[in-house]
């Protein structure tokens, strides 16, 4: 028996994994995919930046001009952009899949379910089944894909994320339903490389959960590079003419509709928990997630949840927090050891790596007022910035978010360049409690991006 068996090879799987056996623990780790690595190597983070960078060097020779620069005729090769990711990715999953065959546990490839609360049946890879039992488990399968249930959605033949990562000829134009994360990163992937692009958001807002003012910047500087932009809306229908596709929907109480030869499908994803057995085991779900406590417990003490399946924030460095912790954790349980550690949101994280770019950490003014807080809020614009207007990257602003009374920082923001890396500068604060009034006191060389935070921290200081 087993002491602990994990669920998944990506990133919180292996993080959990590489924990427990440094704890002692005898851990096996069983990856069901058909690919080794997990969503943000193979189909996440690391390839849609990759083409996001290619992207984002194409906007620059575009834009050579207002720098007195001469390019001459410029173009980009759809093939060698996606050679590119693949040979990349390649690399990167080749070292994960080193990592889960070399470590000090036991790698396993099938799919699992549970038969009882400590055993699993394991369909392998190669044919047959193997039964795994263990004293405690983690749960760490990820996500997939969503496709709701739009007329004609699977029938037009949408691209998904997925197909985007291998897309080597680039439309014309593009339709991107949804304005998530995703599907903003995409729409920009696309209109840096020179197509028309439309979203069309059921919400009334980009990047929903947002504060407004985040929201708004990203959406005038979308228009302003002849972004078609529809929020409030209800899709009625998707349709197939010739080679183009078309999305009908309601905005602003009348039917409209927009045609494209592709239309992105980037409604969401949804927990990949399907086939686990999960009511064998006893672990509760919540809409299609496993619910688990801060602890990283479900519903069946022994049995944990990390990354995207469990959530509540699907993002990488989260994930492999709470597979650190559950692997901790079910050391502790087995141990008879208490207390049992806890995940700390309060340095939340989230980034979307547009043009202009979005990044915040902490608490939003929105999440502020839910609370109950009494917040003090500055913003100051790239516009008005000396190195930001020598970049000529002026869209956005940043913003803190400050306790009223001790001024501590409970929150910030940032849209616009390198907003991924500035957000970095007030992490660090927040983790230290720092102040507003801190935060202005600390030098910042002239002239950098970083400096802009200076004036809303002075503006913030305490009396």
């Amino acid at each position: 028996m087993y002491d602990f068996a994990i669920l998944g090879g990506g990133s919180a799987g292996y993080a959990a994994a590489r924990t427990a056996t440094a704890l002692g623990l005898k851990t096996i780790v069983i990856e069901g995919g058909e690919d080794i690595g997990g969503l943000c190597i193979l189909r996440g983070c690391m390839p849609s930046k990759t083409l996001i960078e290619s992207a984002n060097r194409f906007l620059t020779l575009r834009h050579a001009e207002e720098f007195g620069l001469r390019t001459g005729e410029i173009a980009f090769d759809g093939v060698a952009i996606i050679a590119r990711k693949k040979r990349l990715i390649a690399e990167f999953a080749d070292y994960r899949r080193e990592q889960l065959e070399t470590g000090d546990f036991e790698f396993l490839r099938g799919h699992a379910s549970f038969s009882d609360p400590h055993s699993l049946t394991v369909q392998l890879h190669e044919g047959g089944t193997k039964s795994v039992a263990a004293k405690s488990f983690l749960i760490a399968t990820g996500s997939k894909l969503s496709s709701p249930p739009i007329p004609g959605l699977d029938e037009a033949g949408c691209l998904t994320s997925d197909d985007v990562l291998d897309l080597e000829e680039i439309p014309e134009a593009i339709i991107v339903l949804g304005a998530g994360p995703v599907a903003l990163e995409i729409a920009h992937y696309f209109n840096a490389l020179g197509r028309k692009v439309t979203v069309i958001q059921r919400s009334d807002q980009i990047l929903t959960g947002t504060d407004p003012d985040l929201a708004a910047a990203v959406e005038t500087a979308f228009r302003n590079r002849e972004m078609e932009i529809f929020t409030g809306t209800k899709i009625l229908r998707i349709e197939q003419s010739g080679s183009l596709r078309r999305v009908v929907f309601e905005h602003d109480g009348t039917e409209k509709s927009v045609e494209a030869p592709a239309i992105l499908n980037a409604l969401g994803r949804r927990p990949a928990t399907d086939g686990l057995g999960l009511e064998a085991a006893g672990v509760t779900q919540k809409r299609g997630a496993i619910k688990i406590s801060l602890s990283q417990q479900s519903s069946a003490p022994h049995i944990f949840g990390a990354g995207d399946c469990s959530g509540p924030f699907e993002v990488v460095h989260v994930a492999i927090e709470q597979g650190e912790i559950a692997a901790r954790n079910a050391a502790r349980v087995l141990r008879q050891e208490s207390p049992l550690e806890t995940m700390d949101h309060r340095l939340k994280l989230y980034v979307v790596f547009t043009e202009p770019q979005v990044a915040t950490v902490g608490l939003s003014e929105a999440e502020a007022h839910t609370q109950g807080l009494s917040i003090l809020t500055a913003t100051y614009p790239f516009n008005d910035h000396g190195k930001s207007l020598v970049m000529n990257e002026t869209d956005g602003f940043v913003k803190l978010i400050v306790e009223a009374t001790t001024r501590e920082i409970l929150g910030g923001a940032v849209v616009g360049p390198h907003a991924s890396d500035l957000i970095h500068e007030i992490v660090v604060a927040m983790r230290f409690r720092a102040t507003a009034g801190q935060v202005a006191t600390i030098p910042h060389y002239h002239p950098t991006l970083s400096e802009i935070w200076t004036y809303p921290a002075e503006e913030l200081a305490e009396e």
